[in-house]
């Protein structure tokens, strides 16, 4: 005999009403099917559970067990179902973030406080690396979603989406004779020896800077290279080189650094930050880009 989850409520609510007739109400059954039932219970369990009298029933000590147990496991069966279709729903469980690390400081604080707020059963696991690193994590399962600075590592097995864009700046020596500029155009950095990222780390953005130079009308006299952001930033602290460096830096204490903003409107001077997942994403994934897209609008 199967003790399925009815049987185990028609025995429950025998038990709470202690009267089989108001028990049958109670359920919306008719009273003999009741009993019939609780008597193919009590034979199953080998013990009665009930003593029947005239004005209606009560628990033997055994069917007080019982009752503790049966409500339990209608308890645990409830949380359970209720667990995996939450989790199902993309309400909850983990979901695996990645992201590289200057989007920690401009984004990461609102989007974590968000979906603490509104997905509070979600629990959201983080790993720092670079752009390269986290969209291959992506490709093989390892992440669920990531937030990258260059689109160009990306499998063409993902898909992408922009995040956000952001304008670059000169970033310069503190004691640079240019440092204390309120803007530059990027001709007067032509003559300085810069800190570029790698070709391997940041390829598009690599691009890009050669090409906002070659827009300026110069070539990099390039110094130096850097794949990953304390490299490009420690290269420019030590009064050594400069570089061209996203906006979100006004966003950290950069002590030996000045950022100056590039005046003029060249599409080159944009760094784009990328989301990165499967084409089918689990419900967690789709809730927390949705989070990102109220929160930072579309780009």
């Amino acid at each position: 005999m199967d003790m399925s989850r009815r049987l185990l409520e028609q025995f429950l609510a025998v038990a709470e009403e202690r009267h089989f007739g108001r028990a049958a109400e109670r359920l919306l059954m008719r009273q003999p099917p009741l009993s019939q039932a609780i008597q193919r219970l009590e034979r199953h369990v080998g013990v009665p559970l009930f003593e029947r009298g005239p004005g209606g029933v009560r628990l033997t000590p055994a069917g007080e067990v019982f009752a503790t147990d049966a409500a339990r496991l209608l308890g645990a069966e409830t949380a359970a179902l209720d667990r995996a279709r939450r989790v199902g729903h993309g309400f909850a469980g983990d979901l695996r973030l990645g992201y590289v690390s200057l989007l920690s400081l401009r984004y990461l604080p609102k989007l974590l406080r968000a979906a603490a707020d509104e997905l509070p059963d979600l629990r959201v696991l983080l790993h720092q690396d670079s752009s390269a690193a986290v969209a291959e994590m992506v490709r093989v399962g390892a992440l669920d979603l990531g937030f990258i600075r260059d689109p160009a590592p990306v499998s063409t097995e993902l898909t992408t989406a922009v995040f956000a864009r952001e304008r670059l700046m000169a970033a310069l020596p503190t004691g640079h004779p240019l440092a204390g500029a309120d803007t530059l155009d990027l001709a007067e950095l032509s003559a300085e020896p810069f800190v570029l990222p790698t070709a391997t780390a940041l390829p598009t953005l690599l691009s890009e800077l050669h090409l906002a130079c070659r827009e300026a009308g110069f070539t990099p006299l390039v110094r130096a290279s850097a794949d990953d952001l304390t490299g490009l930033l420690g290269y420019v602290a030590s009064g050594l080189c400069v570089s061209l460096l996203t906006e979100a830096l006004l966003d950290l204490p950069l002590p030996g650094i000045t950022c100056v903003p590039l005046r003029g409107d060249s599409l080159h001077l944009e760094s784009i930050v990328t989301a990165v997942h499967h084409p089918r994403p689990d419900p967690a994934v789709r809730r927390v880009l949705d989070l990102a897209t109220r929160l930072y609008g579309p780009v």
